[in-house]
C-alpha cells in the first residue's frame, strides 16, 4: 500500500494544503478529502470525504465530478482493499473517519483528520493519520456542538489505543506555532504536503 498526504492543513492553513490522503494499492487509487491545492494527480477510482457538509465540499465535488466520480462518505470494497466509514465525534452533523484495510499484506490504516474524542475503532491500527488542529488544549465549537482534540491528547490516546505509528495530518495554527518554537508531541510525527508513506504489517502477539 502506498499513501500520500496530498495536503496536511487544517482550515485556512497559512502553510499547508487542505488535508487529504491518496491511497494506492494493487492498481486501485482512492482519494480522501483534500480540495483545491490538494488534488490527486492522474486517475482515481473513487473520492471519499469525512464530512459531507464541510466548507470545501462544493469544491471537492467539482474536482471529483471532473473525473467522472462522486465525492461521498461511504464504505468501499475492492478485491484487496476496503474502506470502512466510521462515525467520529466532531460537530453537530454526522462526520466520519476511515479504517482502510488491505489483505495483502494485512494492514489497518486510519484516516481520521478531525475529531473531538479519540475514535475507539482506531485501536491497534498500524498507522493512523490524525487531528492536530490544536496543540495543547482542545478547540471547542460554540454551543458545545463539538470541536478538535488537541495534538498532545491525541498522542497520549493513540499510545493507549496501541496505534503503531501516529502521523498528524490536519495541522492548525496553534500546532504550527508550537513546532516553530521547538516543541514536539510525546508520540507521533507531523506530516508534510506530498509525503509518501509505505506502511508495513506488524506481527501480532
Amino acid at each position: 500500500m502506498r499513501l500520500v498526504t496530498v495536503g496536511v492543513g487544517a482550515q485556512n492553513s497559512p502553510r499547508f494544503a487542505p488535508a487529504g490522503l491518496l491511497v494506492s494499492h494493487h492498481g486501485t487509487r482512492v482519494m480522501i478529502d483534500g480540495g483545491p491545492g490538494a488534488e490527486p494527480p492522474g486517475r482515481v477510482d473513487a473520492w471519499l470525504v469525512t464530512d459531507e457538509r464541510a466548507e470545501l465540499i462544493a469544491s471537492i465535488r467539482r474536482l471529483a465530478g471532473a473525473r467522472g466520480i462522486t465525492a461521498e462518505a461511504t464504505d468501499l470494497h475492492f478485491d484487496h482493499l476496503q474502506f470502512q466509514c466510521h462515525p467520529v465525534v466532531h460537530t453537530s452533523h454526522p462526520t466520519f473517519g476511515y479504517l482502510i484495510k488491505s489483505s495483502q499484506p494485512p494492514l489497518r490504516v486510519v484516516w481520521a483528520p478531525e475529531f473531538a474524542e479519540f475514535p475507539s475503532w482506531a485501536t491497534g491500527a498500524e498507522l493512523m493519520f490524525a487531528e492536530a488542529a490544536g496543540w495543547n488544549r482542545p478547540i471547542r465549537f460554540a454551543r458545545s456542538v463539538g470541536g478538535h482534540l488537541d495534538a498532545i491528547t491525541v498522542a497520549i490516546q493513540a499510545q493507549r489505543h496501541r496505534v503503531g505509528r501516529l502521523v498528524f495530518a490536519h495541522i492548525g495554527r496553534p500546532t504550527i506555532r508550537a513546532i516553530d518554537q521547538g516543541e514536539r508531541p510525546p508520540f507521533g510525527e507531523l506530516a508534510r504536503d506530498g509525503q509518501v508513506f509505505l506502511p508495513r504489517a506488524q506481527p501480532r502477539g
